[in-house]
Order: structure tokens, then sequence, then C-alpha cells
């Protein structure tokens, strides 16, 4: 009777190249890294945490890389994985973080003859009342209103039915109608 001999490692190793297993994986995030950072943004409340969080979830996304089919979903995946791992941050609560009444907002210009200042007090207004909203919902209305997408698109990205994300966009938006800081400034 012979003993099988394995022969894979007796052969010398070549050693490996030191560049990205995923160039694609490079590219897509140097094109979408904007937009994405706007999502993290918009469920966070500093802009340092919102670069954590899509830290996070493109290192979740990176090491699936391989296993997801359709690239084209890519945004998808990574806005689920923002939600999830936002949603695990909500849940553990560490103790020293703290809410602030200072957001990020981006740089945008206003139409000609509306005054810069009062649109600026606006969207701080309106952000601030949006922080103030439950976690689900406020995914719900970032998802929904800043990344522009579907209520069926939402549905999937936070795995929920559409009329959950109806009735809770529903709800939202309501708080947000009754928000004395924006009751004063319409």
């Amino acid at each position: 009777m012979t003993t099988p001999v394995c022969t894979s490692a007796s052969q010398p190793v070549a050693p490996r190249a030191r560049t990205l297993p995923y160039p694609s994986f490079s590219s897509y995030v140097r094109a979408r890294q904007p937009v994405l950072l706007r999502t993290a943004r918009s469920l966070t409340s500093n802009p340092c945490d919102a670069e954590d969080l899509l830290q996070t979830a493109l290192a979740k996304t990176y090491v699936a890389w391989e296993r997801i089919e359709d690239h084209r979903a890519l945004d998808g995946y990574v806005r689920r994985a923002l939600v999830n791992t936002r949603t695990s941050q909500w849940r553990k609560r560490r103790v020293d973080e703290f809410t602030t009444d200072e957001l990020p907002e981006p740089s945008v210009t206003c139409p000609t003859g509306a005054d810069p200042a009062e649109q600026q007090a606006l969207r701080d207004a309106m952000w601030r009342a949006i922080m103030k909203l439950p976690a689900r919902q406020r995914a719900m209305v970032v998802l929904r209103y800043y990344e522009d997408l579907s209520e069926a698109q939402t549905a999937e990205v936070l795995g929920v039915s559409i009329g959950t994300v109806k009735s809770a966009v529903s709800r939202a938006l309501g708080k947000l109608r009754e928000d004395p800081e924006l009751v004063t400034g319409r």
C-alpha cells in the first residue's frame, strides 16, 4: 500500500504582487464616495462619525466583493451596510457620544433673490427636526427624500415592506410638520 504524497507543499510559492485584488472596488469607491458619504452624514450627527460609518460599510463591502453578483446594485448593498452598521451603533449607545446642534451641510448656491442666510437657517432647522425623529423613521426619510429612492427601493434597502415605509414616512412627515422650529420658520 502506498501513502499519497502532497507535492504542492514541496513546491516554492511565488510572492504575491502588492496590488489591490479588486481594482474595480477602488474605482467604485472613488466614483461613489461623495454620494455614499452624504448618506452616512444623513444617518449620523457629525462628519467624523459619518466618515467612520462609511469606512466600516466599505470594509464590509470589500470583504464581500467576490460574492456580490450584480455590481450594478452596489449602492444598495453599501446603503444597507450603512444602515445596519448605524443601527448596531444605536443599539449599543456608546456613553461617549452626545448630540450637537451643529450639523454638516453641503455648500449650496441659492437661487436669485433668495436670502442665503434664511435658506441656511431653514436647512439647519430641518436637520435638527430630522435628528429628533426616531432612528428608523429618520433612516426612511433620509433614503426617501435625501437619497431620492422610491418607496420600493427604500423598503428593499431597509428590509421592510413598502407599506411599512409609507406609514413610517407619513408619521415622520407629520412630526416634522408639527415641529415648533419649522412651524415658526414658515
